[in-house]
This record gives structure tokens, C-alpha cells and sequence, in this order.
């Protein structure tokens, strides 16, 4: 051949579930990278065709049918160019995580994943069985090893792949975003490339599925593990990679290489990209938010207008005697500010009723949290109508500081169906509402900086109950995502009963865990399929 040898990664959304959406969706961009950017070889992510992760879809023998139709319509609309497809294979007895080399009409190899990951979001020896023979194919001359996602975390695919002639390795991915994670894919794909001394293309999904964004940033680096093409973060797209041959080895071309956005800007984009896939890919028409006045429900407005646009954002303000003037105007002030509709609705008539029906079982005793877990759960009743009404969806604004230690209510400020901030510590939010006013000043002055309170008696303050967080939420971040032992946190400086207290409240509130609504996962540990801990564990101090 002469000149370049043109590879186009497919960086996509797809629907977990929906192998006719997803096959289409894979033609269409294979025809675009043909039609468009005139590529050679068209590289997809793992799983492409089922979307991932497909858990217990796998099990399903007519979902398994599906996937080989799919596969033989691939097989018929390749045309000239060469494929590389994620999707289950059947092989006799064993379901294999596989990529797919398909050209000229056929299936030419198939190569099937060898690491099967089990931590974090993973499951995969659930249901498919390890491979262990490499792959490479020969396109015009270039040899091409394929790989899957977890084995360029770990020495040997790489490796042997190149022991057979391989002079690129592509990768194919769905691999979740963390606020590290790019670091970390980083560093073991330059691993890989010194243990091989091949070049290496790492083709990853862009999209939203329950609680896991994939950011896509597909990318190429050069056999000295130089950084040569990086895609956007959280976009779907194609991006071209151009090998060409220097003295007998390929090599990726410089190309465009995406911006590392700040910290803050990172966690923001995959919030407002995870809301907006989990109300599109669900069919929701909008989204209901209870505006309290708060930092936390701010956000959430911010991240539900940036994600679907304010007017498919409906925002509920509901004030009984202990809500300040504050937050009345401060809620009020952000709708304008955003431009959504929003709407006043009292419960102090429904709290009364409530008390009133009370009164036969509460009289004789002091008003507690009872009383003022019926104010929230009044709340989350009447979001729940005007969700039953419209068909919105009802945003919950916990974070994940307050669900840690069960600082939310049952059937109240934890109702809804999607939790935006779930994976977001309280000191982060103050942040990432501050990078939110830095794109354009919506957040009233007085939410930022107001002392947080549930505002559910008189003068109540968060810390009333809570330490302050910066020390809550580095305890948490010690016991929670690095699973640190109580000896271990007080030997950086905390104090022991705080420690214990903090730990013991993680503890007895997985049962409110297991009741909240998904959120986006951001952190190495989130709450849910990340971290899974028993309700009933005599484990602890």
C-alpha cells in the first residue's frame, strides 16, 4: 500500500439491550468512517452490539439469538472495510466476552478477553469464560493485535500479541469514568507499550447506562508510549488514527489531542452527561426537583438544565414555618436565573393533618425527628403526584456524604428516581457549584455560602448532627474508597470517637442505601455496584 493505513475508532452510546438500535448505530458510523474520513479498519467498543453491561440479558438464550442475527447482518453490510466488533459469542457450553474481525462478508477471527474483571462495577465471570489464544490480523500489510479492555491492564494479551507479529495493538473498551481514571488508563497502557514495544489504540464508549458514564477520550500513543490522539471526553464520535510505516514499524501519526479539562470540570461534564442519558435512554418527557433554598438542590437544577434544558426542568419549592425567608428567595432567585418553571406549593396544612391524625400515638412525648422527617416525607409524597401526573422524573439531590451516614429521610428527601450527586462528597459539591456560577453566575451568593441546614426546626444546622465536612468527608473518603481500618484514619489525626461514631453510622444505614435511587458514579468506590456491603454484619466497631 502506499501512504498512511487509516483506523477510525467508533467512540458510541449505545442501549444496553437494544441489539437492532445498536447494530444500526454501528453500520451507520462504519459507513460515515468509510464515506467521510476514508478508513481501513473500523474499530468498535467491547460489547458493541449488546451494549454494556448486559448482566443477566446474557442468560437469556432469545437475547443470545438476537446478537448472532446481528452478528450475520454485520457479516452482509462490511463491504471493503475491516471491523472489529465487541459482542458475546457462543462456543459450545461457554459464552465468551469476544471482539469480532469481520471482512470481506465473514467472521474472519475472533478473539475472546482473557482478563475477567469482578471488582467495582464488573462481573464478567458471571457469565462468560476467559479466552487465551491471541489475536492478530493483517490489514495491507500492518499487523493489528486486538485486545479487550481489561487485559491492558494486566502484562501478557499485549505481549503475546506482539510475539505474533503484531506491530499496533487496539483495545477495545467500556470503561467507566472516575475522577483518576485517566491517569491510571494512562500509565498501564504506557506499561504495555514498553513490556511489547508496540504502538497501542484504545477505542472506549461514550455514554450514560444506569449508574456508569463511560467517558469515551479514545486515544493512540506511539511505541515510546508518546501520547499521539486523544478524542473528547464524554462525546460521542469518530476519531481517525493514520498509521504509517517507519524503518519496518508502524507507527500512529500526530493528530488532535483533547484538553485536559480542571477537576471540577470533569466531575460537572459527567454529571450533566450521566442525568442526560438516564432521562433520554428511560423516555422521560422531564424532571422534577424539590429547590429547597440549599447548595445540593441548586446543583442538581444546574446539572438538570445543563443536561436537557430548562425547559424540561420543573422546580417544586415547598415551605412550611421553619423555612427561611433565605431559602425562599434564594430558590426563587435560581429558577429565574435558569429560566425553569417553578412553582410554590405549602405543606403546613399537610404537615398539620398529619400531626392531627398523630396525635393519639405522639401525645405525651417531645417532639423529635419524627415530626420533622413528616415535613420531607410530605415533600417526597407531593413530587411523587406531580411525577405520577406529568411523567417527570423525579430528581433526588442527596450527596453522598448525607447517605453515608443516613443523614436523609426514608420515602422523603431521598424519593426519586435518580441521584444525581449520589457519588459526590459535600465539600465537592461547594466546589462544583462554584465552577457552575464560573460558566455563567446562577446560584444565588447566599446559597454558597450560607451554613447548611435541613431547615426542619427552628435554627437547625447540619452540624448539629454532623461534623463539619471537610472532617466528615475525609473520614468517609478514608473508610468508604480506601477501605481504611478506624486504626488507620485516627493515625492521621482524627479523633477516635468521631472515627467510630462516623464508621458506625456507615454501617447501620446500608438498609437506607439499598433504598436510595442510582446516581451517577464518579469515585473508585460508589455506593451500589461498586461497593456491596450486607444490611445485617456483625462487622465493625
Amino acid at each position: 500500500m502506499s501512504g498512511p493505513l487509516r483506523i477510525v475508532m467508533a467512540q458510541l452510546n449505545l442501549l444496553v439491550g437494544d441489539v437492532r438500535g445498536n447494530t444500526r448505530a454501528i453500520i451507520d458510523a462504519a459507513r460515515r468512517a468509510q464515506s467521510e474520513l476514508q478508513a481501513r479498519v473500523v474499530v468498535f467498543p467491547e460489547l458493541a452490539l449488546t451494549g454494556y453491561p448486559p448482566d443477566d440479558l446474557l442468560l437469556r438464550r432469545d437475547f443470545l439469538d438476537e446478537v448472532s442475527d446481528a452478528v450475520a447482518r454485520l457479516c452482509r453490510e462490511v463491504g471493503n472495510t475491516t471491523w472489529i466488533v465487541g459482542a458475546p459469542v457462543r462456543s459450545r457450553s461457554a459464552l465468551m466476552n469476544a471482539a469480532l474481525v469481520i471482512e470481506q462478508g465473514r467472521v474472519a477471527a475472533t478473539y475472546a478477553k482473557h482478563h475477567l474483571p469482578t471488582y467495582g462495577v464488573f462481573d464478567d465471570t458471571r457469565y462468560f469464560q476467559p479466552g487465551n489464544a491471541p489475536c492478530v490480523i493483517d490489514v495491507e500489510g500492518c499487523r493489528i493485535g486486538v485486545t479487550i479492555c481489561e487485559d491492558a491492564w494486566h502484562p501478557g494479551p499485549v505481549a503475546r500479541a506482539a510475539e505474533m507479529g503484531a506491530a499496533v495493538v487496539v483495545n477495545i473498551n467500556a470503561s467507566p469514568f472516575d475522577q483518576h481514571k485517566w491517569v491510571a488508563r494512562e500509565a498501564v497502557i504506557r506499561e504495555r507499550i514498553g513490556e511489547s514495544g508496540v504502538a497501542m489504540l484504545y477505542c472506549n464508549m461514550a455514554g450514560g447506562q444506569d449508574e456508569v458514564v463511560y467517558d469515551g477520550a479514545s486515544c493512540a500513543f506511539g511505541r515510546q508510549g508518546d501520547l499521539r490522539v486523544r478524542a473528547q471526553r464524554f462525546r460521542p464520535g469518530l476519531v481517525a488514527v493514520d498509521l504509517e510505516r517507519r524503518g519496518g514499524c508502524w507507527e500512529p501519526m500526530q493528530g488532535a489531542i483533547e484538553d485536559e479539562p480542571s477537576a471540577q470540570a470533569l466531575l460537572y461534564d459527567a454529571l450533566v452527561f450521566g442525568v442526560r442519558d438516564y432521562v433520554e435512554k428511560n423516555g422521560f418527557p422531564g424532571v422534577l426537583i424539590g429547590l429547597s433554598g440549599g447548595i445540593d438542590s441548586a446543583l442538581v437544577t444546574c446539572v438538570a438544565v445543563d443536561a436537557l434544558g430548562a425547559e424540561r426542568v420543573e422546580a417544586v419549592m415547598m415551605p412550611t414555618r421553619y423555612t427561611s425567608e433565605m431559602s425562599r428567595s434564594g430558590a426563587a432567585e435560581l429558577a429565574l436565573n435558569l429560566g425553569v418553571r417553578y412553582r410554590v406549593i405549602a405543606i403546613e396544612s399537610i404537615l398539620s393533618a398529619f400531626l392531627e391524625a398523630l396525635e393519639p400515638v405522639l401525645a405525651g412525648t417531645s417532639p423529635d425527628v419524627t415530626q420533622e422527617n413528616l415535613q420531607s416525607r410530605s415533600r417526597g409524597t407531593l413530587l411523587m403526584a406531580l411525577s405520577n401526573k406529568q411523567g417527570k422524573l423525579v430528581l433526588s439531590p442527596g450527596n453522598k456524604s448525607e447517605l453515608a451516614v443516613g443523614y436523609a429521610t426514608l420515602y422523603g428527601d431521598m424519593v426519586g428516581g435518580f441521584a444525581p450527586l449520589k457519588d459526590i462528597f459535600k465539600t465537592d459539591v461547594y466546589l462544583l457549584a462554584r465552577y457552575r456560577n464560573m460558566l455563567g453566575a446562577v446560584i444565588p451568593q447566599n446559597t454558597l455560602v450560607r451554613a447548611p441546614s435541613a431547615e426542619l426546626r427552628p435554627d437547625q444546622l447540619d452540624t448539629d448532627s454532623l461534623p463539619e465536612y471537610t472532617v466528615l468527608d475525609s473520614i468517609l473518603a478514608a473508610y468508604v474508597e480506601e477501605d481504611r481500618s478506624v486504626e488507620d484514619i485516627v493515625a492521621e489525626g482524627h479523633d477516635r470517637a468521631m472515627v467510630v461514631e462516623v464508621v458506625r453510622r456507615v454501617l447501620r444505614n446500608e438498609y437506607k442505601r439499598r433504598q436510595a435511587p442510582p446516581g451517577v458514579k464518579v469515585t473508585t468506590k460508589a455506593f451500589g455496584r461498586d461497593r456491596r456491603y450486607p444490611i445485617t454484619s456483625g462487622f465493625g466497631p
